[in-house]
Formats: C-alpha cells, sequence, structure tokens
C-alpha cells in the first residue's frame, strides 16, 4: 500500500491556502491580504498572509510552510523520535483575531510531517475561542467538526474533541482556552485502521470545514453592539490567548526550534492585550458566565 506523495499534500496545502484566503476577504468585505515570501536557512521556507485593519478582521494570518533539511537533535529530542537524516513538515496555519468583541476567534492547523526513515504523520486540529460564550453557538460550531470527523471514521470527533479539550487549556489559570473543538497528533493511517487516501481525506475535510464554521460565527455576531465594557474583557481574554501560544503551544515551540521564520510563527499573537490585575467578573455578568463555562469536558453537541 503506497503512502499519499508529499508533492500531492504540499500543493494540495497551497491550494487550501488560497481559497481560504480569498474566502475571508470576501467575508471582511474592505481588507486583503498582504504576502510575504519567506525562506528558512536550513532548508525550505513558506508564504506567509496577514489581513489587517478590516471590517471583520482586525488581525489575521493564514500562513502556509514547508521546512525541511536536517533533524537536529534537539529537534528529534522534542518530536520523540529516532535520529533521522532528514525531516520535512508542511502545513497551513491559522489565527484570525477579530474587531469585534461579539466575534469569536478562531485558529485552524493542519500539517504533515516525515523523517527520511520512512516515519511520517498528520496532525492539526481547529478551535474557537469566543470572548463571550454563546451556548448555541458553540453547538454550532461543534456540528461541523462532528461531521468532519465522523464522515472518515465513528468515535473521531469523541476522541478529538477530549483531545482539544486537554490540548488547548492554561493550566496556570485552570481553565480552557475557548470552546474547544477538535485536535489530533501523529496519525498513521496503519495505528488508525485506515487506509492512506482515507487518512488523507479525513485532513482534507477539516480543513475545508474551517470557512463554513467561521463564515457561520461571523455572519451571527458581527453586527451585535458592544461597548467600552465589552472591548475590555476583550482584551482580558486576548492576554488568556497570548498566554497559552507562548507558554504551552507545542507549535510555537516546535517552530521557534527548528528555527523557523518568527514573525510567521508569532502571528497567533493579538494586536492589543490587556493583564490587569486580579479581575473578578461581576455576579450575574455575561462574563461571569463565559468564565464559568470555560472548563474541559462540556458537551456542546446538547447544550
Amino acid at each position: 500500500m503506497k503512502n499519499i506523495p508529499s508533492s500531492e499534500i504540499i500543493a494540495w496545502f497551497k491550494g487550501l491556502q488560497n481559497d481560504i484566503c480569498r474566502d475571508l476577504e470576501i467575508l471582511d468585505g474592505k481588507a486583503k491580504f498582504q504576502e510575504d515570501l519567506w525562506e528558512r536557512p536550513g532548508g525550505g521556507g513558506g508564504r506567509t498572509r496577514v489581513i489587517k485593519g478590516g471590517n471583520l478582521l482586525e488581525k489575521g494570518g493564514v500562513n502556509f510552510s514547508l521546512v525541511e533539511g536536517d533533524l537536529s537533535e534537539p529537534m528529534a529530542k522534542a518530536l520523540k523520535v529516532e535520529k533521522a537524516e532528514k525531516f520535512k513538515a508542511t502545513g497551513v496555519s491559522i489565527v484570525l483575531h477579530p474587531k469585534s468583541p461579539m466575534v469569536p476567534i478562531i485558529h485552524m492547523n493542519v500539517r504533515y510531517f516525515e523523517l527520511s526513515n520512512g516515519t511520517y504523520w498528520f496532525g492539526g486540529g481547529i478551535d474557537l475561542t469566543p470572548h463571550y460564550i454563546d451556548k448555541e453557538a458553540a453547538a454550532l460550531f461543534h456540528e461541523h467538526l462532528s461531521d468532519a470527523c465522523e464522515n472518515t471514521k465513528a468515535g473521531y470527533y469523541d476522541r478529538f474533541k477530549e483531545w482539544a479539550d486537554n490540548y488547548f487549556f492554561i493550566p496556570h489559570r485552570n481553565e480552557t482556552r475557548g470552546v474547544g473543538g477538535i485536535f489530533f497528533d501523529r496519525l498513521h493511517h496503519e495505528a488508525e485502521g485506515l487506509n492512506p487516501d482515507q487518512l488523507w481525506h479525513f485532513v482534507q475535510d477539516v480543513g475545508e470545514a474551517f470557512i463554513p464554521a467561521y463564515k457561520e460565527q461571523a455572519l451571527r455576531f458581527k453586527d451585535k453592539a458592544y461597548g467600552e465594557n465589552e472591548l475590555k474583557w476583550q482584551k482580558l481574554r486576548r492576554g488568556r490567548y497570548a498566554e497559552f501560544n507562548l507558554v504551552w503551544d507545542r507549535g510555537t515551540k516546535f517552530g521557534l526550534e527548528s528555527n523557523g521564520r518568527t514573525e510567521s510563527i508569532l502571528m497567533s499573537l493579538p494586536p492589543e492585550a490587556h493583564w490587569d490585575y486580579d479581575v473578578v467578573p461581576e455576579s450575574g455578568s455575561k462574563e461571569e458566565e463565559t468564565q464559568s463555562l470555560l472548563k474541559k469536558g462540556v458537551d456542546w453537541l446538547n447544550q
């Protein structure tokens, strides 16, 4: 049984970046992506595309990267793999920070990794970080992810939803980053009981779920009124987002350890954030309700 050629995967990821950028520009209606091509000194490079100052999106990035070269000892240790001569990693990574505090932050990553010794795997996920949690909207978001998962293998949604709950968690705050989503890593077709095409189609389904899932959220909340109180809360929640990405996110750590492009890696950080001291939401407020829902194990599909 032959594996999917990496050239096919790379070409599809590039096409996914193109499609998502086009659709986000239409959704925003004002801002356009600016492209920055870069090369990695040790091999490979990427296309960083950043959007800012839009009607919908205050700051966002849709990045494609292909980094390859010698696998260093620190990288091999971080990945917990046997030393191999070469590695190749490619994928698309997205983070969108909306202008309105009523519209959620969203993240997606789909990626492929291979070693010169024949080892390979897929990874990725999508998660939603509302500044204000709306249970019905969270359920709609999780329905998109459930469809993408269950189309390939029964039980994938529950498995990857739990994985996301555990991954997108801020231990020092004892809270989840948002309402979660799905997360998966090191998926290989043999270990999953699938053929290579089935596993690859699953990753494609996840990538293609991004626009429908986020468009639904944006259209639902983009015209909702807000004021200074909501903007202040947005900056506090953005601070939590930054904490997770800088302290706990493995993708950020791998990017920096593999000598990736710093500007592209830290694209995920919000344009502005606050860290006010010991903030306690007012009793009975919508901020308190959101805070109470930042926990693992919430069955969003049945709220």
